[in-house]
Parts: C-alpha cells; structure tokens; sequence
C-alpha cells in the first residue's frame, strides 16, 4: 500500500487567478515650472538656451533627448514648463539646472530654491547682506 503513494503519479492541479477587470490606465501628468526671471532680467542667462539644454539632457527610458510624447518642454517668457508623465521627479529638473547653471559659470552666483511644491526659483545667493552682518 505504501508503495503505490510513492510511485504513483498524482494528477497536476491547475490554478486560476481571479481577473481583474477594473484594471485602470490613467496616464497621471506631473506639472513642473521653473521660474528664472531674475537672471534673465539682468541680462545674465537666456532661457531659450536653458530650454534647449533641457530638451537635449532629460532622460527618458535611459536615452538623452528622446522625449517623445512623455516630457514637453516649454518656454513661456522667462518660465521653462515642463510636463511629464508619471515617473519624474522634481529633484531631477534641480539636477539639471544646477548642470546648467554650471555650464554656463553661474553656479557660483546663482541658487535654486523650491517656491512650491510643483515650481523652482532661480535667486541670487546674498553674500553682500551676510559680511555686512558680520562686520558688526
């Protein structure tokens, strides 16, 4: 009798998951500005060339450049907007600008700030205010 368990071949159970017919594709955008009247008043910085430099860097499926209908650059007078699907993160556009600003040597002069949770400021670091500060 024992034999037979051991030697005989059980019969293969086949399971079935459930399906899930609710199964919703909402494509979610994300909505990020980045504000940099402030140079640009000043002669300092073209946003023309900051939108083109975001438009050739931001990555998309791992390929710079290519971005497809995922991320729209925009530019509206001194506001770069950019519009994206799902997976992008803020901190990555102040990656980018901080490359930028980098690039252009202005780095040392010029800081990004968070004005909110969906845009960026470009702001001048006030050195001048501080050593008179500390004079006293």
């Amino acid at each position: 009798l024992v034999c037979c368990f051991l030697f005989c071949p059980q019969p293969e159970r086949t399971y079935t998951m459930p399906r899930n017919t609710k199964t919703t594709n909402k494509k979610t955008t994300v909505h990020y500005e980045i504000e940099c009247e402030i140079p640009v008043k000043d002669g300092i910085m073209d946003p023309a060339s900051f939108e083109k430099f975001l438009k050739e860097k931001i990555k998309v499926g791992g390929k710079a450049g290519v971005l497809g209908d995922k991320v729209t650059v925009s530019r509206n007078n001194t506001r770069i907007i950019v519009d994206a699907q799902a997976p992008f993160s803020k901190r990555y556009l102040k990656y980018l600008t901080k490359k930028f600003l980098k690039r252009q040597k202005l780095r040392d002069y010029i800081r990004v700030v968070s004005a909110d949770k969906k845009s960026y400021v470009l702001k001048y670091f006030s050195i001048g205010e501080d050593e008179e500060s500390a004079e006293e």
